[in-house]
């Protein structure tokens, strides 16, 4: 299997299944002198881990990390990182029987035809446990960032409709309520919606909704590596995510240039501070960051294993219906919202590390060769 590979010099290779003997992730590129230690990963990891309240699957797994390579004295080495977690709590019986039929709204069946067989234990590779790997080097990123003064988080926007109010935004309430809104009433009334859900053997879906900031200018590639295409392909390689917009997203299908377009301005005349009266734009133009807030959505969706009756077929070629058996999150997406926040850093650190080479006078900076640079320069254009 290829494509399990992300990034240029900030490099992410993930492994495992969700039956299989554990999961990890090699971090690649990583500079030298970070601080990190296995519990840096392991809060992370807690936010995505299962059996965590009733609106989770109950697999019980610790998801307890180890750092086996990368770090010492409690700093990175600029040596390739690897992270490992192992399963400890594999009810592989629970799936014997879809290996017989394809599951409706899974990949069972085009894992099948591109590969011939596929691991129908929670869906192998397929399965949102790959994830941990994603999380792990996501924690990994977030600290070289946060080094940089660069945030990321990300939030439950929406779930079945209920969407939190603007008025009611408090960052600390999203770690409070297990669907992790920041808006506590929203919150509420999702859970009460996920209680009806579960007992009518229903999944409901969301938009998960993430912003960065403390971002610099100038960071993206014009064309093939825009800030904003790589962001899409990173959000869109998680399994659940169907959309992903940013800015206005798909508002702006029906905006207008005058009410669409970010008007710049300085915020004091000659001071060179660009400012922007509005941020339709998503903090991105043209590819590159701009320096101000980026934010995006992913629209992720119900969970496809529920316990009400489907139609699908079976490998006989016979028509069916079933019910999933098995330990399933009714909602996918506040455990989807640690996911995102990763792999929106993991995509913000590598694109960092790639700006780095975008400038001369920036390269000669870092080698501390400004005045052999110059002195060229000048000779150049007294020519």
């Amino acid at each position: 299997m290829s494509g399990s590979i992300y990034g240029t010099i900030f490099r992410v290779s993930t492994w495992g299944e969700s039956h299989g003997k554990g999961l990890g992730v090699v971090v690649d590129g990583c500079p030298a002198g970070i601080p990190l230690t296995e519990g840096d990963i392991q809060k992370c990891l807690d936010r995505r881990k299962p059996g965590q309240n009733k609106f989770v699957t109950p697999r019980k797994e610790d998801d307890a990390v180890e750092i086996l390579s990368g770090v010492f004295e409690g700093k990175t080495t600029g040596t390739p990182i690897s992270m490992l977690v192992y399963n400890k709590c594999q009810r592989s019986a629970d799936y014997s029987e879809i290996a017989s039929y394809y599951r409706p709204g899974h990949a069972d069946y085009t894992y099948n035809e591109k590969y011939g067989f596929r691991d129908y234990r929670g869906g192998g590779r397929s399965s949102g446990r790959e994830t941990i790997g994603r999380v792990a080097a996501g924690a990994v990123a977030k600290k070289l960032l946060a080094s940089l003064g660069i945030d990321i988080f990300a939030y439950s926007r929406k779930i079945g409709g209920i969407e939190i109010v603007e008025e009611n935004f408090n960052r600390e309430e999203i770690l409070n309520n297990p669907v992790c809104m920041p808006d506590a009433k929203a919150a509420k009334k999702v859970e009460q919606l996920l209680e009806e859900k579960i007992k009518e053997h229903d999944s409901v879906g969301g938009v998960v909704e993430c912003q960065i900031t403390g971002i610099p200018s100038g960071i993206g590639e014009p064309v093939f590596e825009k800030l904003s295409a790589n962001l899409g392909k990173a959000i869109l390689s998680i399994g659940a995510v169907k959309g992903f917009e940013i800015g206005d997203g798909f508002a702006v299908a029906d905006a207008f240039g005058s009410t669409n377009n970010d008007s710049f301005y300085y915020k004091e005349e000659g001071s060179k501070v660009l400012e922007k009266s509005s941020n339709h734009g998503g903090g991105i133009y043209g590819g590159i960051s701009d320096g101000s807030e980026i934010c995006f959505r992913a629209a992720v969706k119900p969970t496809p294993s529920i316990a009400k009756l489907q139609k699908t077929v079976n490998k006989e070629g016979k028509n069916i219906e079933v019910s999933i058996k098995g330990r399933h999150d009714p909602i996918i997406v506040p455990r989807a919202v640690v996911v995102v926040e990763s792999m929106a850093a993991i995509t913000v650190a590598d694109m960092l590390l790639v700006s780095m080479s975008a400038r001369m006078d920036k390269i000669a900076q870092f080698f501390g060769r400004e005045q052999c640079f110059m002195e060229i320069l000048n000779k150049e254009e007294n020519l």
